[in-house]
C-alpha cells in the first residue's frame, strides 16, 4: 500500500471510490475535488494499492481554528476492508497535523452509521457527548444544520 496525497489526475478514480459509500458520502462536484487536489493535498491522503484507489480522506485544516482538522468523507473499498487502510490514512493526517501543531482531528456522522461508530472508537476516537444518545451513541441535534443530527468524534494529536 502506498499513501500518496490526493492528485488531479486521480480525481475520477476517486470520484468512483466515494460513489460506493452511499448514502453516507455524498459525492460532489470535479470541481470540488479538483480544489481539494491543488489547495488541500497534505490532508487528502489516498491509499494505493496495485495501481488503484483503495481508500481516501478528505479533510481540511481549520482557518478559524488551525489546531484543529476535519475529517469530511472517509472511505475504503469495500473489497478492502479491513486491511488496515483507514487506519493508515487517518494516522498520515495525524502526523501532519501533529507537524503542524494541531492539537484535534474530528469528524461527524450519521447516528445510525453504526459501522462507523466502532470503526472510530477503534481508532482512538472518542464520541463527543451529545445532547441526546440513540442507541449508546451520542447525537448533538442540528449539529450540521436544522435536522442534520450528527456524532461528533474527536481524537486528540500528542505535541
Amino acid at each position: 500500500m502506498n499513501i500518496t496525497p490526493l492528485t488531479v489526475d486521480r480525481i475520477p478514480d476517486l470520484e468512483k471510490l466515494l460513489a460506493l459509500g452511499e448514502p453516507y458520502i455524498r459525492l460532489r462536484g470535479s470541481s470540488d475535488y479538483w480544489l481539494y487536489a491543488t489547495l488541500f493535498a497534505d490532508t487528502c491522503p489516498l491509499a494505493i494499492i496495485d495501481g488503484q484507489v483503495a481508500g481516501s480522506v478528505i479533510a481540511f485544516r481549520s482557518q478559524v481554528d488551525p489546531t484543529e482538522i476535519y475529517l469530511q468523507d472517509v472511505m475504503t473499498h469495500p473489497g478492502h476492508r479491513r486491511e488496515g487502510i483507514t487506519r493508515a490514512l487517518v494516522d498520515e493526517i495525524y502526523r501532519q497535523g501533529a507537524a503542524w501543531g494541531c492539537r484535534r482531528l474530528f469528524l461527524t456522522s450519521e447516528p445510525d452509521n453504526y459501522a462507523a461508530h466502532t470503526a472510530w472508537l477503534a481508532l482512538g476516537f472518542s464520541n463527543v457527548a451529545g445532547d441526546s444518545t440513540e442507541a449508546g451513541v451520542a447525537v448533538i441535534h442540528d449539529y450540521k444544520g436544522p435536522g442534520k443530527h450528527r456524532a461528533v468524534y474527536e481524537r486528540q494529536i500528542s505535541g
